[in-house]
Parts: structure tokens; sequence; C-alpha cells
């Protein structure tokens, strides 16, 4: 059972770190936030939320695969290396793509009943 607490305690420092230390991580947690509440107060509907929460936990796994990408090519090499940034390079490319995933999912899902919302709202003044 220590062992399995150990584990999650670990994982729960690697969030932490990761929280910490990584602007791009806490912009992406508070705009899935935003996006999520934004989907209940909407009442999209189950399967709606549960796309927009998959795509969130998506870009913040990407993120977090990401830093530990980059933490261990900082680890190996100290210099320059251009194999070093193509490693980082792909890995913050793996983030843009769920990203725009993300984004493409929002649209999708979220899309049509705000734009029902704004056009009753800008229509009725």
């Amino acid at each position: 059972m220590y062992k399995v607490f150990n584990s999650f305690r670990n994982a729960c420092n690697g969030l932490k770190y990761c929280f910490c230390t990584q602007r791009n991580m806490v912009i992406h947690a508070v705009i899935g936030t935003v996006v999520l509440l934004s989907a209940l107060s909407l009442g999209i509907s189950i399967s709606g939320v549960l796309f927009l929460l998959t795509a969130v936990v998506l870009v913040l796994a990407a993120e977090v695969f990401n830093t530990a990408l980059e933490e261990t090519v900082d680890i190996i090499t100290e210099d320059h290396n251009h194999h070093a940034q193509n490693a980082k390079d792909a890995a913050s490319g793996a983030v843009l793509l769920a990203s725009v995933f993300a984004v493409l999912i929002g649209l999708f899902v979220l899309g049509p009943p705000l734009w029902y919302f704004f056009k009753e709202i800008f229509l009725l003044r």
C-alpha cells in the first residue's frame, strides 16, 4: 500500500512542478476551466462536456510530457545541440496539435449554443 501512496505522491509532485514552473500549463488549465464552466452554464449535454473534458485533459497531458522531455534533454546536454532542439520542438509541436484539436472540439461543441446566445442578446436590443 505504501508503494501505491508513494506513486500518487510522486505524480502529484510532478503536476505541482508543472503548474509552478510552466506558464503555459497554467494558461491551458485556466482556459480549460473557463471552457468547462461555460459548457455547464450553457446546458451542454453530458457527451459534449465529456468531449470538452477529453480535449482539455489531452492538452494538459501533452504539456506535462513536453515539460518532462525538456527537463530530460536539459539534463543530458548543456550545450546547444541541434538534435536536442529538434526533440524539444517536436514535443512543443505535440502540445500545439493537442491545442488545435481542443479548439476545434470547442468550436463544434460550444459554437452553436454561443452563437445562439449572442444572437439573442444582440437582436433583443
